[in-house]
């Protein structure tokens, strides 16, 4: 018998095109086990997750720049076809934000948690994140939001080489500009040649300080906060491999009880009042010790199946228990347990393990999305290759940017607004192979951090 309501459907929302989000086969196929009819709703052509097996029914997302008028007759349509109440679980950001603010519209239609209905679109600005530590006593980047390009390069120069830059609303910016959400610049020409793309952008852009990664300083937090806000499934991990190496994604983690991580985390959580799926990004300062927030992610992290319990409960699956009135069962932690991430970790899922283990693609119960991964990555990566070839002419293709190892400079009073003095997270250096950045859509896991 399923823990889940099995007449109760599951729609997984996915504004942000991206054909390799493991995240979203990881909710399918968590939903699909157990016995759940899940629909997706997001760009499918040509992914691998519309080969699974768990999959019900397909539904075309939203168009680019779609209002939120129009996100929600689209949500409503797909609810009239599934002609019953379903729990809606956004996978990226863009999504979390549009249906929290438009919750009221949706509802009866979806099950959806209750609180602010600004509050995930708060967690998940940059600028807004940091006033909210600072109120929290949780440790922060220092984070200067400049006025004018003259003060941008003001900061930068007090901050010192290399620096982290984000736009505070990754999620609007505009599909083909070649803007990332996060970006490592080495130079006062290139903050302000980015500060002068601001208004293509959409929002504003912050600048913090490096913090270089290293052995043991990148983790994160997985959780889903109840109806009555205590902290239920998910848990605490290290990040082991990185895509692109030092500054990206999560490749390989592994479940390791973080006894201050998590605290921090809840603490965060209850202040603010959170309901539902959150994925937290920390990295730990080298100097100091201190574990800084990165980020706040109002949805499940792509990873989120690494935290399963030894009761088969992981986050969706909690959201989905929780708003259905069901009892989540009391499993027990999983230490040890790892996951990777196939595409970007060759070697590591190739090599035999006695510890518990979990594909992010793979899965014997579901192969055919773990072979259409194989031949539609193949096809990306013979793609990006030959076309930097073209652009490059004879010569060695470029590789991977080294790792940033500089010091960072001190966060002192400069004309810029100044939010916090802390620690950071988030930018990738542009790599000479393929990622998810330029795969279609931002990337939701790209480190890089200050301290």
């Amino acid at each position: 018998m399923s823990l889940l309501d099995t007449r109760v459907p599951a729609v997984l929302l996915r504004i942000d095109r991206n054909p390799f989000h493991h995240g979203t086969l990881g909710a399918v196929r968590s939903l699909g086990r157990a016995g759940a009819d899940v629909h997706v709703v997001a760009e499918m052509t040509g992914s691998p997750i519309r080969k699974s097996r768990h999959v019900r029914r397909l539904h075309p997302p939203p168009a680019p720049g779609a209002s939120p008028e129009e996100i929600v007759a689209l949500l409503l349509r797909v609810a009239a076809r599934i002609e019953r109440p379903a729990v809606l679980i956004p996978m990226d950001d863009a999504g979390a934000v549009a249906v929290s603010r438009l919750r009221t519209e949706l509802t009866p239609a979806y099950l959806l948690p209750q609180q602010s209905p600004t509050l995930p679109e708060r967690v998940a600005d940059k600028s807004e994140l940091a006033q909210m530590c600072a109120a929290a006593d949780v440790a922060h980047p220092c984070t200067f939001l400049p006025e004018s390009s003259e003060q941008a390069v003001s900061a930068a120069r007090r901050l010192g080489f290399p620096l982290v830059a984000k736009w505070s609303r990754p999620w609007l910016l505009p599909t083909g500009s070649g803007l990332r959400s996060t970006s490592v610049l080495r130079s006062a020409q290139e903050v302000r040649e980015l500060y002068l793309r601001r208004e293509e952008a959409g929002s504003r852009l912050l600048l913090q300080e490096f913090l270089p990664p290293g052995d043991d300083r990148d983790w994160f937090f997985h959780g889903y906060a109840d109806r009555s806000g205590v902290m239920r499934a998910g848990g605490t991990g290290r990040k082991l491999s990185a895509w692109p190496r030092g500054a990206g994604l999560t490749a390989v983690g592994e479940w390791v009880p973080n006894a201050t991580v998590r605290e921090q985390s809840e603490r965060l959580a209850e202040r603010l009042g959170y309901r539902g799926i959150l994925d937290l990004d920390y990295r730990r300062c080298g100097t100091t010790g201190r574990y800084h927030l990165l980020d706040f992610n109002p949805r499940p992290g792509a990873q989120f199946r690494l935290f399963t319990d030894t009761a088969g409960l992981d986050v969706v699956r909690a959201q989905h228990l929780d708003l259905t009135y069901r009892p989540l069962p009391e499993g027990e932690a999983r230490p040890g347990r790892a996951f990777v991430v196939e595409n970007y970790a060759p070697l590591s899922a190739l090599r035999r393990v006695r510890t518990d283990r979990e594909l992010a693609w793979y899965a014997g119960d579901d192969a055919a999305a773990g072979r259409a991964m194989w031949a539609l990555w193949c096809a990306h990566v013979t793609r990006r290759l030959w076309g930097r070839l073209r652009r490059t002419g004879p010569g060695p293709v470029p590789g991977p940017a080294p790792e940033a190892g500089f010091g960072a400079g001190a966060c002192g009073e400069v004309p810029p607004r100044v939010i916090r003095r802390g620690a950071v997270r988030e930018g990738s250096p542009q790599t000479g192979l393929p990622g998810v950045p330029d795969a279609g859509g931002h990337a939701d896991d790209e480190k890089a951090g200050s301290c």
